[in-house]
């Protein structure tokens, strides 16, 4: 849209520029056009505008910029220079609780997809001015910015500029989410294993600054990516600081628990039943051995197709909408398991199993950690089938060495176990008491290590 029109105070005439659906029409109206048609002022000092932000720009780019950015360019007759005016406006999402990270303690209140005010959510969760907001602009096309926010008196300078660099050399039309920012910058992109958290949660982001790490905000995006990261990270919830530390200890084991229940339930009953029965007992085998008379498929290939109708199920449950995905997830599963059973193409023990593992991986609070082990769950049940608990064995060291080699922003990923760091443990697999960890984790590179000081009322 161009708007020309007359400028009252010396009679040049100006235009103002901007795109239709990016800007508050009743703004632009009320706080630019009438106070410059009908204001007398002298043209050559300060613009009688009543906006917060006005910027001088000169470069054919910069007005571009400005334009598709959302903000009105005004441009006056004879003048080697216009002005940018901040008067964005288009809808926006209330802020609204996190519906994929549900805490039972933890604040109800989520990101939304605008930059700014995502930014000050964590602003008021750290009114500090160590808290650094650094900004850069990503696709050619896209011209998407990207906050990094951090504290500048404990985080490592050196991932900083590991980070910048990695942003820095993407050259790519667009980028439309944190999402895709992550498979430009990972260390290891062949890696099942997610390398940076993504989180929709305010105070999960809050709590991860001030152990001394990253968290990015971009433009359209509804969740901020946090870098970086160990495995450990992705097995703490939001609600293990807000619940007393025995119990919560206790919920992160069993966290821990399932996720090898998950990932090795169903090849350890491949390689028992194929391969090394005699460790089962007796009366347990010949259960089992009834149950699969009716059966025609090898125990694998049993697994497989359960596991492979469970993630069928999964996938379908997510495309439709929420009350009736519910009702298919737990109505199909039912009705399907116990039609296979009567038809004698599973078995009953096969069900159960199928049931415990799904259960073990939505105890995972991380959705790409569940992914992940979803995933590896068919190649540890091919191995069990080709090698039984052999497979199993060499499954596990190769996923403990893969661990072990992974790097997130050149941090090890496998901390506090690889590299040891006795001083990190009190809040891995355990929670110990809040006052009792005064040191911010080690593999974050962090300057500043210790976070709180003695506490004289614990002993």
């Amino acid at each position: 849209m161009i708007r020309r029109f007359q400028i009252k105070a010396d009679g040049l005439e100006a235009a103002l520029v901007y795109l239709s659906g990016l800007t508050d029409k009743e703004l632009i109206q009320n706080h630019v056009l009438s106070p410059l048609m009908n204001s007398d002022f002298d043209t050559n000092t300060e613009l009688p505008i009543p906006l917060g932000q006005i910027k001088i720009i000169n470069t054919w780019s910069q007005i571009e910029n400005a334009i598709f950015g959302g903000d009105s360019v005004l441009l006056i007759h004879s003048r080697t220079t216009a002005h940018q005016l901040d008067t964005k406006g288009w809808p926006q999402r209330n802020v609204e609780d996190a519906h994929n990270e549900i805490a039972l303690k933890g604040a109800h209140q989520g990101f939304t997809e605008i930059r700014s005010q995502n930014i000050a959510m964590i602003r008021r969760y750290i009114p500090h001015r160590e808290l650094t907001v650094k900004e850069i602009v990503i696709g050619v096309r896209s011209k998407t910015r990207i906050s990094i926010l951090y504290l500048k008196d404990v985080a490592s300078e050196d991932v900083l500029k590991e980070l910048e660099t990695r942003i820095h050399n993407i050259t790519v039309d667009a980028v439309a989410s944190n999402g895709e920012l992550i498979e430009f910058i990972e260390d290891n992109p062949y890696s099942p294993f997610p390398q940076f958290i993504l989180t929709e949660r305010p105070d999960l982001a809050v709590s991860h600054i001030l152990q001394g790490r990253f968290v990015t905000v971009m433009d359209h995006s509804p969740n901020v990516l946090i870098a970086p990261t160990n495995f450990i990270s992705f097995f703490q919830g939001v609600d293990d600081y807000g619940t007393r530390w025995l119990v919560a200890s206790s919920i992160r084991m069993l966290r821990f628990t399932s996720f090898i229940i998950a990932l090795f339930l169903p090849a350890s009953y491949v390689a028992f039943i194929s391969f090394n029965f005699e460790v089962i007992p007796v009366e347990l085998y010949l259960s089992i051995a009834e149950s699969r008379t009716r059966v025609p498929f090898s125990p694998v290939m049993e697994a497989l197709l359960m596991e492979i109708t469970l993630e069928t199920m999964r996938e379908g449950a997510l495309r439709i909408p929420t009350p009736i995905g519910q009702t298919v997830g737990v109505v199909g599963g039912i009705v399907i398991g116990q039609a296979a059973v009567q038809a004698g193409i599973v078995s009953n023990i096969m069900i159960i199993v199928v049931a415990i593992t799904a259960i073990s991986s939505f105890v995972i609070p991380n959705y790409d950690m569940g992914a992940a082990v979803r995933l590896l769950r068919f190649p540890m049940m091919l191995a069990a089938a080709l090698f039984g608990i052999v497979g199993l064995v060499i499954g596990w060291m190769t996923l403990i060495g893969h661990l072990i080699s992974l790097e997130s922003l050149g941090t090890p990923y496998g901390t506090p176990l690889a590299p040891f760091r006795f001083a990190d443990m009190k809040d891995a697999f355990l929670r110990f008491p809040l006052w009792a960890i005064r040191r911010r984790p080690k593999g974050n590179g962090t300057i500043q290590s210790i976070r709180q000081g003695k506490n004289p009322n614990k002993r």
